[in-house]
């Protein structure tokens, strides 16, 4: 193993990432500093050993994902167990009012749109706001809907007006999804791939420098990036890096982080390592694979979002115009007959 292996500078071509950019930042690294003060963090601080925000904020995502959806279901069990106990009808006073609030709170779903794309709605406060209040209510109508018909449906305009409902707030859920890796969390500002470009090639040279110790690692890492970057554009391409990217990522880290335990090991015995300070450059180094695959999984998945949500929006509309249509029908009737 070459113990003076100078890093190689880095340049991403398809992420428009210039070596100007990179090279200063890779080559910043001694050689000397391999591995021991980087993946120990002996005598200085170490970025590797602050927390990595990408990765928090990725793990964060999914864990807000998970808190949403189990929600969701928790209050679907509750309305279905409530509306097993016959409290009410839904012809009723109390189902009728229950249909009545449900129905109100899917007509305020529009004022979202009005507030999104209309100038003169700018001084009614922050988009944010309003998007979660739009979730809120895009919840909380259909829930009270099902109530109200205690899971039942006596007509047609009735079985039409719920299923496009129920299509509504799935179709919702899924687009939830899809927005929050296109745009910053549910801010409702659209993130720059540009910008994601440039922020993953930074982290891609630091990895890379710091693992130079480590070849077939860096090879692995490489191949990885230059397979997905390089992808070529189409629907199977998008569909693969939302659904199986993140399990070839997964695969990627497991056997990088394996390969890594048998160099620190083979180091450890030659440099006379103690217990503690091979967990901590393994650990370390562990990090800076993690820090690398997230990097180029966001760049690569943005674009594929971005289409999703397109397609979405397309799929989305719809249904919404087949539940105005269909609301409307089912109240003229219920209130005709």
């Amino acid at each position: 193993m070459e113990s003076n292996r100078t890093p190689n500078p880095v340049s991403i071509e398809t992420m428009n990432t210039t070596t100007e950019v990179l090279y200063p930042h890779a080559m910043s690294m001694r050689d000397s500093e391999f591995p021991d003060s980087i993946l120990f963090g002996s005598g200085q601080h170490s970025d590797s050993d602050a927390p990595i925000d990408t990765e928090r904020s990725f793990s964060s995502s999914l864990s807000l994902d998970v808190v949403v959806y189990l929600v969701i279901a928790a209050l679907l069990a509750a309305v279905w167990n409530f509306s097993r106990m016959e409290f009410f009808q839904a012809g009723d006073d109390v189902g009728y009012w229950l249909g009545a609030a449900g129905g109100t709170m899917m007509l305020l779903l529009f004022t979202y749109p009005l507030r999104k794309h209309f100038g003169f709605t700018r001084s009614w406060g922050r988009v944010k706001w309003w998007f979660l209040a739009h979730m809120v209510l895009g919840v909380g109508g259909p829930l009270l809907i099902l109530l109200h018909s205690t899971f039942r449906v006596g007509s047609l305009n009735a079985a039409v007006a719920l299923y496009s409902m129920l299509a509504v707030a799935a179709s919702g859920v899924i687009g939830r999804f899809i927005y929050a890796r296109v745009n910053r969390g549910l801010h409702g500002e659209k993130a720059s791939l540009k910008d994601l470009q440039t922020r993953a090639g930074l982290e891609e040279a630091e990895a890379r420098s710091r693992l130079a110790f480590a070849p077939g690692v860096e090879t692995r890492l490489i191949a990885f990036e230059q397979a997905e970057l390089q992808a070529q554009a189409g629907w199977m391409t998008y569909g693969r890096q939302v659904f199986w990217l993140p399990v070839h990522q997964w695969l990627t880290y497991r056997r990088c982080v394996s390969d890594l335990h048998r160099i620190l090991q083979a180091m450890a015995r030659q440099g006379n390592w103690t217990a503690d300070d091979l967990a901590k450059r393994e650990r370390n180094s562990a990090k800076l694979v993690a820090k690398y695959l997230h990097a180029v999984t966001r760049v690569a998945q943005f674009t594929a979002y971005a289409r999703l949500f397109s397609l979405w929006h397309i799929a989305h509309i719809p249904f919404v115009y087949l539940l105005l249509i269909s609301a409307v029908v089912h109240v003229v009737a219920v209130h005709a007959y």
